[in-house]
C-alpha cells in the first residue's frame, strides 16, 4: 500500500494542473458546441482581427494576465470569461481529485488502483461537462445533446470498468437503476408541467442519476433534493431582482448540476444528519 499523504498531494496537484488545461479547452466547447461548430478546427483566433492564437498566448490564465486581457495583434479586449473558466475548472478539478484521492492512495492491489483511477477519471469528466453545461445553459438556456448524450457512454464505461475490476457489478446495476429513476422522475415533471422542465434537463438527469447512485443512495437523494432547493432559492432571488419571471427564464441545468455536486461531496453527512434529526438513526 502506498503512503497516503504523498499520494493525496500528488493526485491533488495533478488534478489542478489538468484542470487548467481542460479549462482552456472548455472555453472552446462553451462557445462552439451550442453553435454547431467544430471544437478542433479552425484553431482559436482573435474574433476581431482573425489572427491565430499562438502557443505562448494560449497558456491558461497566465497568458491573459501577461497580455493584460488584450489581443497581442490588435489590442482587442479578451473576455475575462476565459481565465475565469480556466481558474474555476482548475479549482473544481482539485476538489474532485482530493475527494477521491484517498481511494487511490489506499489501493492495496493493482486492480484496486485501476478501479480507483477509473472512478476518479469518471468524476473529473463529470465536473468538466458540468462547468461547460452550466455556462451554456446560463447563457443560451440550452443543454446540448453533443455534450449530454456522450456522458452516458463515457461515464458508463468508466464506472462499469471500476465495478468489474472491484468484482462488484451490483454497484453498477444500482447506478443504472439510479439513472433510470432520475430520468423517469424528471420526464414525469416535464410531462405534468410542459415548459417548466426542458427535455435537456430530462436527458441530463439520467447522467446525474448514474454518477450519484454509483456512490450511494444517500448521495442520490441529497443530490436530487439539493437541486430543487438551490434552484428554488435562486429563482426567488432572480424574480425579486426582476432578472426573471415565474413563467420561465430560469435555467434549471446549473442547479441540477450544483445539487449533484452537493450530493457527491456531502451526501453521506447530510443524509446522516437528517436521519439523526428525525430520530431514524
Amino acid at each position: 500500500m502506498m503512503a497516503l499523504e504523498p499520494v493525496i498531494v500528488l493526485v491533488g496537484v495533478f488534478s489542478a494542473l489538468l484542470g487548467l488545461a481542460i479549462g482552456s479547452f472548455l472555453n472552446v466547447v462553451i462557445y462552439r458546441v451550442p453553435r454547431a461548430l467544430s471544437v478542433v478546427h479552425p484553431p482559436s483566433a482573435c474574433p476581431n482581427c482573425a489572427t491565430p492564437i499562438s502557443a505562448r498566448d494560449n497558456v491558461p490564465v497566465l497568458s491573459w494576465i501577461f497580455l493584460r486581457g488584450k489581443c497581442r495583434s490588435c489590442s482587442h479586449p479578451i473576455s475575462i470569461r476565459y481565465p475565469v473558466v480556466e481558474s474555476v475548472t482548475s479549482l473544481a478539478f482539485l476538489a474532485v481529485g482530493l475527494r477521491f484521492a484517498s481511494d487511490v492512495a489506499s489501493a492495496g492491489t493493482a486492480g484496486e488502483l485501476v478501479a480507483a483511477l477509473c472512478v476518479l477519471a469518471a468524476f473529473l469528466y463529470l465536473i468538466a461537462i458540468s462547468i461547460a453545461l452550466a455556462a451554456i445553459d446560463i447563457e443560451l438556456h440550452r443543454l446540448p445533446n453533443a455534450i449530454v448524450l456522450p456522458a452516458y457512454a463515457v461515464g458508463g464505461a468508466l464506472l462499469v470498468a471500476a465495478s468489474l475490476i472491484e468484482g462488484d457489478f451490483l454497484r453498477f446495476l444500482w447506478a443504472l437503476a439510479g439513472a433510470a429513476g432520475m430520468f423517469v422522475f424528471y420526464f414525469a415533471l416535464a410531462w405534468v408541467r410542459p415548459g417548466g422542465m426542458g427535455m435537456g434537463d430530462v436527458k441530463l438527469s439520467g447522467v446525474v442519476g448514474l454518477f450519484l447512485a454509483f456512490l450511494g443512495w444517500a448521495e442520490l437523494a441529497v443530490g436530487l433534493g439539493a437541486a430543487f432547493i438551490l434552484g428554488g432559492v435562486a429563482g426567488v432571488v432572480l424574480i425579486a431582482l426582476k432578472r426573471a419571471n415565474r413563467k420561465g427564464g430560469i435555467p434549471f441545468g446549473p442547479w441540477m448540476l450544483a445539487g449533484a455536486w452537493v450530493g457527491v461531496f456531502a451526501g453521506d453527512y447530510i443524509a446522516d444528519g437528517y436521519l439523526s434529526l428525525v430520530g431514524l438513526k
